[in-house]
């Protein structure tokens, strides 16, 4: 188990749940949030917190701007400049020399700029806060804490779900406490952390080993297996983290919306994008497809609006051209859906819909996974050429493929798919409710103590969005 881990999960949380629980005046409260929310990003960005901070500040000052009627337009363009101007100073400075160097030849030093966590997160809830202010201006915020509490809340901080301010803006001056909450919060943690520990990061495994060898010794069977594991990795990984960051708002009293919907089910590229990673998608979708014009207007328009929207969302991911591509894929894909050339809407295709759907995905994570367009390719195409790669490679990747590895697998698939769900609403039609609801929480200890035995006995722990 990491250091971090061990903090976070027997000394942090406890204590911070214990003082607020313990408290029960409303501002105090918030306060405690505040410093453990501070102290929590302190605690692995020692430095960054101060930026995070200073952001904060800005965003306070806008809004507080965004809310008159004479510097109202200049607030929102001073919130777009300094928020996406500190996004691209840390996070694509360095992709931006090193593209001008390749095109021009020139010898631009490039930066090595330490990425502060979280920064794509919070950057776009300060900008979101701005925006909203200015569409409705009875939602400023005079309380400067409030809005350091709405941007720095611990849970959602550091990978999400982007949370926007108008959600939350009540909770956080009024919100509900009781053992009602606590506990539901605790089963939905207790789950993400399941999601994260005993599946992605059995999927993670196989994935990084399968993506550390050139594309061109694995075989057919090894390049998918690793496109699959990394699939799977990134959906648990994500889903599991932003399960915690609802748990524990849930703990807190506040009420985060879900961010995932199972994506994999979707019949379609366009549905997918409407289960997956919903927060980011919503985003976009309110604050900057629907200003540039969203569906209205000429079909050329419209198109072009997508594809802005499916880059900038490959591009936020990561400064690299992996990342455009990626983002791109999903754009033409739903262009051809939305044009008919892939016949979404006949009868004949809804049976092939999912499969259309996963190879797409699966393929296009293939591209945001590989360090270079190059890797990705050549992945890709052993995934389908039906190469034998070489023997010891596929010797070793298949060797890894263990009993523990095919139970997480298992469960990878059936969790991706609302079964689970389905059984426990059918149940609590019946009079075993009660009962059930007694075993589902003693299957989260149970949960808790797979996932704790887990963490204690391995040092892979990676949380993919973190770099994000």
């Amino acid at each position: 188990m990491t250091f971090s881990s061990v903090v976070f999960l027997f000394m942090f949380l406890p204590v911070t749940f214990i003082l607020y629980a313990l408290i029960r005046q409303k501002t105090v409260r918030n306060i405690i949030l505040i410093i453990a929310s501070l102290f929590f990003y302190a605690f692995g960005e020692p430095v960054a917190v101060i930026i995070m901070i200073i952001s904060i500040i800005f965003n306070y000052v806008f809004g507080r701007m965004a809310a008159g009627e004479k510097h109202d337009k200049l607030a929102v363009l001073l919130g777009v400049l300094v928020n996406i101007g500190l996004l691209i100073a840390y996070k694509y400075t360095g992709f931006f020399a090193t593209v001008i160097n390749d095109v021009t030849g020139l010898s631009i030093p490039v930066p090595h700029i330490r990425l502060p966590i979280g920064i794509s997160f919070f950057t776009f809830q300060g900008l979101s806060y701005v925006i909203d202010v200015y569409r409705n201006k009875s939602l400023v915020q005079k309380n400067f804490f409030y809005v350091l509490l709405y941007i720095s809340f611990f849970p959602q901080l550091i990978a999400g779900p982007i949370v926007r301010y108008e959600d939350i803006a009540r909770q956080i001056e009024e919100r509900e406490f009781n053992i009602d909450r606590v506990s539901r919060g605790i089963n939905r943690f207790i789950v993400g952390l399941g999601k994260k520990v005993l599946i992605a990061n059995q999927m993670g495994y196989m994935a990084d080993m399968v993506f550390g060898f050139a594309p061109s010794s694995l075989g057919m069977g090894s390049a998918w297996l690793g496109a699959v594991c990394y699939t799977f990795q990134i959906f648990f990984d994500f889903s599991g983290y932003s399960d915690m960051a609802i748990g524990l708002g849930c703990m807190f009293g506040f009420d985060f919306r879900e961010n995932f919907n199972y994506p994999f089910i979707a019949p379609n590229i366009q549905k997918f994008w409407g289960r997956w990673h919903i927060s980011l998608s919503s985003w976009f979708k309110q604050y900057v497809y629907i200003p540039m014009g969203g569906s209205e207007g000429s079909r050329a328009k419209t198109t072009f609006n997508k594809f802005f929207i499916f880059f900038l969302s490959g591009f936020w991911h990561g400064a690299n051209f992996t990342f455009i591509v990626w983002g791109l894929i999903h754009g033409f894909c739903q262009m051809l859906e939305t044009y008919q050339i892939i016949p979404t809407k006949k009868k004949w295709f809804k049976p092939i819909g999912h499969i259309y759907t996963m190879l797409v995905v699966i393929v296009a994570f293939v591209i945001f996974r590989a360090d270079t367009l190059t890797q990705g390719l050549g992945m890709i195409a052993h995934m389908f050429n039906g190469a034998a790669g070489d023997a010891a490679v596929n010797a070793k990747i298949f060797s890894c493929v263990t009993n523990l590895f095919i139970i997480s697998f298992i469960f990878a698939v059936f969790c991706s798919t609302p079964v689970f769900k389905v059984i426990k609403e059918k149940i609590d039609k019946t009079k075993m409710a009660s009962l059930c609801s007694y075993v589902a929480y003693s299957g989260s200890l149970v949960l808790f103590l797979l996932s704790i035995l887990s963490l204690v006995s391995s040092g892979y722990n990676p949380f993919i969005y973190f770099r994000f």
